[in-house]
């Protein structure tokens, strides 16, 4: 019977880690969509190498993510995945030299 309890707070961990996100449990935060790389962003729950890697390459040719609904112009997240994901994401600083002028940004969408 006590071998029994010592699994309860095991799996109550588990599936709190499963609920939070693996990528973002492990970061202590949330994944920025203006610096994290395809690999970061396949750890997303529904992210595969495709979609992170399109991820990747929206945010090279139209700048930075000004907000997280952004993700939703990324060819392979509906609305849908977006709201499975949104809680886990945050759009913070772009590294510097890449970020985009807003106006090239917002006229590219």
């Amino acid at each position: 019977m006590k071998r029994k309890t010592c699994f309860i707070p095991v799996l109550f961990l588990l599936a709190g880690l499963a609920a939070t996100g693996v990528a973002a449990a492990q970061a202590g935060g949330k994944v920025n969509l203006n610096t994290a790389t395809a690999e970061q962003l396949q750890a997303l729950p529904g992210i595969g190498p495709k979609t992170a890697e399109r991820i990747v390459e929206f945010r090279e040719q139209n700048g930075p993510f000004r907000r997280v609904e952004d993700l939703m112009n990324v060819r392979g997240i509906g609305e849908k995945k977006f709201l499975q994901l949104k809680d886990l994401l945050t759009v913070g600083p772009a590294p510097s030299g890449g970020e985009s002028p807003p106006e090239q940004a917002a006229g590219s969408r």
